[in-house]
């Protein structure tokens, strides 16, 4: 089987690719100009059962050619795709225009939706982004040396529902918290620059008299019916780093749903910095 990759950015499609060509997979990678790490042609020039495509994001029509000319019937999606993109200066070709302008709204569910629904009808299916990639996916329980403190499970506690209330609504999936204040919440920024953006306001508030503990509690949840083949959660050492330069002390993610990268390197880094990482039963 020739497996289509839709790749963004990070690791992810680094990952997927290098699960898949394992199992015995030619890999077409459809690489977005806009978000793709170029170390991806590396790959296709020492690999023959790797071949790489580059796209604009808005070029829907050009990747349905694509996939059909190397004999794709199944892809994945593997990587963020930056949600503001879609209100960037990137011009849509006639079929993802026409499919933006159906959309009832714009948000992430609802556009790769339908975008699933499109490349479906021309034959390629969407699977599930986790699908070579199932070990990665964080079991229950605390994944660091150091576990939560009781101020962190309250926080955790609060940070929960207020994040699958968020992620219902499709807005984000992350929202951090101190002394059960919500600081800052997820929306087109992504997870990184939401943390950043909560230590930047807790810095604001270090000379002025403040009820709040100066310590942070990430919380990072999936949707209610989090669709796996895509937007599924992801933490790495990126995240752990993001939360040191921050003053965050927790990070609350949800098993199951939640893929690990680098686990081994991410668990030594929080556990030089302090930082309790715990993954919580699936939310419903």
């Amino acid at each position: 089987m020739t497996l289509g990759l839709i790749a963004g950015n990070g690791r992810f499609p680094f990952l997927l690719l290098d699960a898949a060509r394992a199992q015995g997979h030619s890999v077409t990678v459809a690489a977005i100009r806009e978000e793709t790490d170029p170390e991806i042609d590396r790959r296709a020039q020492t690999d023959p059962g790797v071949t790489v495509h580059w796209l604009s994001l808005g070029e829907l029509s050009r990747l349905i050619d694509t996939f059909h000319k190397e004999g794709v019937e199944k892809a994945v999606m593997a990587g963020q795709v930056k949600h503001k993109q879609i209100f960037s200066s990137i011009r849509p070709d006639w079929r993802l225009a026409k499919l933006l302008l159906n959309l009832r709204t714009r948000s992430t569910d609802v556009l790769l939706g339908a975008v699933a629904r499109v490349l479906a009808d021309e034959g390629i299916e969407l699977i599930s982004s986790t699908a070579f990639l199932e070990p990665l996916l964080a079991q229950e329980g605390v994944i660091t040396e150091r576990a939560p403190d009781e101020e962190e499970r309250t926080n955790i506690e609060y940070g929960l529902k207020v994040a699958r209330a968020v992620a219902g609504f499709d807005i984000g999936q992350t929202v951090v918290v101190a002394a059960q204040a919500c600081v800052a919440v997820e929306a087109m920024e992504g997870t990184d620059a939401t943390i950043e953006r909560a230590g930047q306001l807790m810095r604001s508030l270090a000379g002025d008299a403040s009820t709040l503990e100066r310590r942070l509690t990430v919380v990072k949840v999936a949707k209610p019916n989090q669709d796996m083949r895509f937007d599924v959660p992801v933490i790495g050492v990126a995240t752990v780093e993001t939360m040191i330069g921050a003053g965050a002390s927790c990070l609350s993610i949800e098993a199951g749903r939640t893929l690990l990268f680098d686990r081994g390197a991410l668990v030594e880094r929080a556990r030089h910095a302090g930082i309790a990482i715990v993954a919580t039963p699936r939310g419903e």
